[in-house]
């Protein structure tokens, strides 16, 4: 497991899988070590994935200051291990909460990123969340699924603050509640770190309106990759971003959930790397 040192001395770590150029990939969580990714469907095949470990999570060291968390930190954090790769500019394919990260560290970097990739990312740097309306839009359209009576009172009461998170409602968030679903939700808490998660959008981690400026002057290839099943985002909530970007591509994968790689291994493999190989 390789390596490298932080500005402030943090010792982070990151995963190779595969072969190929290298692909730098943000997890989502946000704060959830990037083992929960695997090999992003198969995309290892076309591409040497290094998956980074952000600060606080899976093998990386937790940092002396917590507040180092924040998104806007973390750029430091990505930009330092574009250098230990000796990459002069750098692919990079961000996962949910890692998109803003992603995004910050695209336009705080300018000419060190070749393209990006946003998977199923919510928009929290353009000040564009998800709303309770989106996630309850896209929860009805599993009625049909024979978990869904189970599972959508608990999900209703947390949209509407009046319940916490529940596992119970963890079919939501995939377009195929299979047994690798179910493997890959029951991994998700030893993976987090709640404390970081916390803090990763706090006051000051997102300035939306200079992020949107700076985004719409970008002239790098963005794909923007949205699930049809998903809340957060729902394609219209990606789309939002695409339409900001110049330089993007927009793209939704049918019956996929928040994590489209399990529910369509081949097909976003496909996308994706079509996209990267430009």
């Amino acid at each position: 497991m390789p390596t490298f040192d932080a500005y402030d001395g943090t010792r982070l770590a990151y995963h190779l899988r595969g072969t190929g150029e290298p692909l730098v990939v943000l997890p989502g969580g946000p704060m959830r070590a990037s083992a929960y990714l695997g090999d992003l469907g198969g995309l290892a095949t076309r591409r040497q994935l290094v998956l980074l470990d952000l600060r606080g999570t899976g093998d990386s060291a937790p940092p002396a200051d917590p507040g180092t968390y924040r998104c806007d930190r973390l750029v430091d954090d990505v930009e330092a291990l574009r250098e230990h790769l000796g990459l002069e500019r750098m692919d990079v394919l961000a996962h949910s909460a890692g998109g803003s990260l992603a995004l910050l560290h695209a336009l705080r970097h300018p000419g060190r990123v070749s393209r990006l990739a946003l998977i199923t990312a919510i928009p929290w740097a353009l000040g564009m969340p998800a709303t309770p309306g989106q996630r309850l839009a896209a929860a009805l359209l599993r009625k049909g699924e024979p978990w869904f009576q189970d599972a959508f009172p608990a999900f209703e009461a947390w949209l509407a603050g009046e319940g916490d998170y529940d596992a119970a409602f963890a079919p939501f968030f995939y377009g195929r509640w299979d047994t690798a679903a179910q493997d890959h939700r029951r991994a998700e808490d030893e993976q987090s770190n709640d404390e970081a998660a916390a803090v990763y959008g706090s006051e000051g981690a997102y300035d939306p309106p200079a992020t949107r400026a700076a985004l719409a002057a970008l002239d790098i290839p963005v794909l923007v990759h949205a699930a049809e099943l998903d809340g957060g985002p729902r394609p219209e909530l990606a789309r939002g971003v695409a339409d900001i970007t110049p330089n993007a591509e927009f793209y939704v994968q049918p019956a996929a959930g928040h994590y489209p790689w399990l529910d369509d291994p081949a097909r976003f493999a496909a996308r994706v790397g079509d996209f990267l190989d430009g």
